[in-house]
């Protein structure tokens, strides 16, 4: 094995060393950042959600009151507002869930499933949480999911949900009697839920991973080119002329002119050395002629 086969088997083999150590805590770290970008499209997204909530509650509500007692118009309620838009949103980002949630809803879509109703009881088990963020696994992968407790903090909204006699009687006459009502203040009701495959997430963190290892690799592999240059012009090619200088030499050849390498590094060192040597073997061998 030569000396620029063994030199170029200890880069790659160190090469490979460091990619494998450093693949890993760079696997983790990305994850957490991808992880980090999808909580902040969640948390966009549920600002978005809060700001139709307002605009019904504030603008729609007020507007359409005299026709909501004649008619319930779902389109009055802040919730159904947000989670339409949303599916129209959704048209865009199929892959991203949002539903509001509750244990005892008016209307009927919005009543928890299983998986939802976990996550409610968390919040409500807890007041001091503001939200739940958990890696949730189902029969399609696993999900990042992010649910916000759904809290009665005004007495307006027990208007609606108190008992049916004080609810509007075109909203009873819709959805009926039995669902909806029996809320409390400052309960949790339900929450809003997030949620959006991880699968996303891991394709961008293999594409960040792939990014790096292409890069480190490009990086390596023309650095490796010029060390090998640099190599073959100060270490090898000087040791072969030498090399084929002492060879001439042994053999009785006295014409081959001395081997000469400036600079005062360890070849310049060698060089001048094996001309001493040699000039100590003309010597020798003259007198022993002599």
């Amino acid at each position: 094995m030569g000396l620029r086969l063994k030199f170029n088997v200890v880069l790659i083999v160190c090469y490979l060393l460091g990619l494998g150590v450093s693949v890993v805590p760079f696997y983790y770290i990305s994850r957490q950042e991808v992880i980090e970008q999808l909580q902040s499209q969640i948390a966009v997204l549920r600002a978005q959600a809060l700001s139709i909530r307002k605009y019904t509650s504030e603008e729609v509500q007020p507007l359409l009151a005299d026709f909501s007692s004649v008619q319930f118009l779902p389109q009055t309620v802040p919730s159904f507002s947000a989670q339409t838009a949303f599916r129209n949103f959704r048209e865009y980002y199929p892959e991203f869930f949002y539903k509001e949630a509750a244990l005892n809803p008016t209307n009927p879509a919005d009543l928890a499933e299983e998986w939802e109703r976990e996550l409610i009881e968390t919040l409500r088990a807890d007041p001091s949480l503001t939200r739940d963020v958990r890696i949730r696994e189902t029969e399609r992968g696993d999900h990042y999911t992010v649910a916000y407790p759904l809290t009665i903090r005004s007495e307006s909204c027990l208007e609606c949900h108190s008992t049916p006699d004080r609810a509007p009687a075109s909203m009873v006459a819709l959805y009926g009697p039995k669902n909806g009502f029996g809320w409390q203040l400052n309960e949790t009701i339900g929450a809003q839920i997030f949620s959006v495959p991880m699968s996303i997430a891991e394709e961008r963190i293999w594409r960040n991973l792939a990014l790096f290892v292409g890069t480190a690799s490009a990086i390596f592999f023309v650095l490796l080119l010029l060390l090998n240059i640099l190599l073959n012009r100060l270490v090898i090619s000087p040791v072969l002329r030498m090399a084929k200088a002492a060879e001439a030499v042994s053999m009785g050849d006295t014409s081959v002119p001395e081997f000469e390498h400036t600079g005062k590094d360890e070849i310049a060192s060698l060089s001048r050395s094996f001309n001493r040597m040699r000039r100590s073997l003309d010597s020798a061998m003259k007198m022993l002629e002599a």
